[in-house]
Parts: structure tokens; sequence; C-alpha cells
């Protein structure tokens, strides 16, 4: 995934940035119109369906486009580790945008099969000039999650600790979490992710029913929106995704509409282990 004006965006790979991010372009100026309140449900991760199953062993591959360019290839995959699913993510930039940012990220989430608690989190990213290792824990126990980033061309290293709820995804088991949801037209999903700084809620709406055509084929597929409405993400990002409408819900399509353009990724192909 690549971000060329906002270089934080672009490391977090695929489709995590888009939850986690990005500038949209400021409101008119003057006086802010005064909205009712939203009820909402209480963020929380829900038990997933009856007779859902998770794709093991399967690897979604994506392509990424920004202002047309073909800007990167993402590839995602699941395979149990464990008593854990490990969720692998890889983005690298192509082309021109890789020749003016070159981004090259490896991402790695464990969760809970059962409840989709995010686990463990292990980065590296090299963004730019920049190398980078991150390492989350999530400590359920002190509702804690540690978060250790080192700086692999300074050796500079960072210890951060903050509070967590219960149980939490974080922005790529998230997606894995929303398929395992019924995904009923009307419904809305509330859950909280993390990477280890401030949790943010997510509000996640299925929208409709459409088809839609990818590079891996057309798809029948329901449509979420999703943003963040708490912490400091709030109203900074926008995304639509496109789920395919059968048992396994695989993400078909992610487009994010921002303040420096949009990025869409559309499925290439899926790869079985």
């Amino acid at each position: 995934m690549v971000i060329i004006s906002s270089p934080h965006y672009v490391s977090s790979l695929l489709l995590v940035a888009l939850l986690l991010g990005g500038s949209r372009n400021p409101g008119a100026q003057g006086q802010a119109r005064q909205e009712m309140p939203t009820v909402r449900p209480a963020a929380q991760l829900l038990p997933p369906s009856p007779g859902y199953r998770l794709p093991d062993g399967e690897t979604y591959v994506y392509s990424v486009e920004w202002h047309m360019f073909n800007a990167g290839l993402a590839r995602v995959s699941l395979d149990q580790s464990g008593n854990q699913q490990r969720v692998t993510a890889i983005a690298d930039s192509l082309g021109a945008v890789n020749l003016m940012y070159p981004v090259h990220d490896r991402f790695q989430s464990f969760f809970d099969p059962r409840s989709f608690c995010s686990e463990e989190i292990v980065r590296h990213s090299e963004e730019g000039k920049r190398r980078r290792d991150s390492e989350v824990r999530f400590e359920y126990q002190r509702h804690k999650a540690v978060r250790n980033d080192k700086d692999l061309k300074t050796g500079d290293s960072k210890r951060l600790e903050s509070d967590i709820p219960g149980c939490v995804t974080d922005v790529v088991s998230g997606f894995y979490y929303l398929a395992s949801q019924a995904l009923t037209p009307g419904t809305l999903y509330t859950f909280p992710i993390s990477d280890g700084r401030k949790t943010t809620d997510i509000s996640a709406r299925v929208e409709t029913t459409e088809r839609v055509k990818v590079p891996a084929g057309t798809y029948p597929s329901l449509r979420l929106a999703a943003e963040p409405i708490s912490g400091p993400l709030k109203g900074k990002a926008k995304i639509s995704v496109w789920f395919s409408n059968d048992r396994k819900h695989t993400p078909v399509q992610l487009r994010a509409k921002l303040g420096w353009g949009t990025l869409l990724f559309r499925l290439q192909r899926w790869e079985r282990k």
C-alpha cells in the first residue's frame, strides 16, 4: 500500500491503513451544524456466526491503485499457529510510486479463533529511508497493550503501555472478524481495535448488496461502510469494503476516499496451500 504524501499511513499495510487514518478535506468554514446524537451498540467483539469457518491456508492477493497508478501489491494470508490463528500481511510498492517512496512492510497478527481477540502483533517496516521493528502484546488480565518499537537505523527503542478493554482486534485481523459475522444488510457492528497505542472504536454498517467485478472475477457482494468513531482517528477516515455474499465473506474490494486521493484495493487472485 502506498501513499506518497503521508508516509505514516503508507506504512500501515494494505487494508489496514484505511482504518487507521488519512486526512479528509476540511469542512466548510463557519458555525458547525449541530447533529442529533446517534445511538450505537457498545463496542465489542461478537461470537462468529454458527457454521463460519476461517479460511485457513488461503492467501488473498490485491492490487493497490492510487490516482489510477498501479501503486503496489498486497498479500494477506491466514494459517494456524498452535492454538492461535496467524495473519500475515505483506505490502510492496511498485512502479513510479516505488521510485518516489519505496515501501516494503510485513505485518503479523496472532489472535484467538474462538473470540477473535488479538494477542500479539509483530511488524517490520521499510518506508523510504526508515527501518523499524514493532511488537505489541495484549495483556488482557491487566487491561494493557504493551508496545515496543525499535529504529533499526539509529538503534533507538521505545516502550509504551496503553489501556485496552477486555478484548480488541487489530487493523488486519478486524477484517476476518467482520467476515465471521452474518453481515445482514442494515446491521451495525461496533468494535474496538488497537495497535498498541490508544484504542479506537470502529463502526461498520452493512449497507446493501451489489455485484462487483474485480480481476479475480465477478462477485455478488455485501457492501459495508466503516469509520473510526472514537479516539484520535475519529473523523479522519471512511472506507467502503465489499465482502462476497456467501459463507466465506471474502473481502474482494476496498476503497477509501481521503483528502489526498482515493485508494482502491482489488482482489487479483487467491491461493491455497
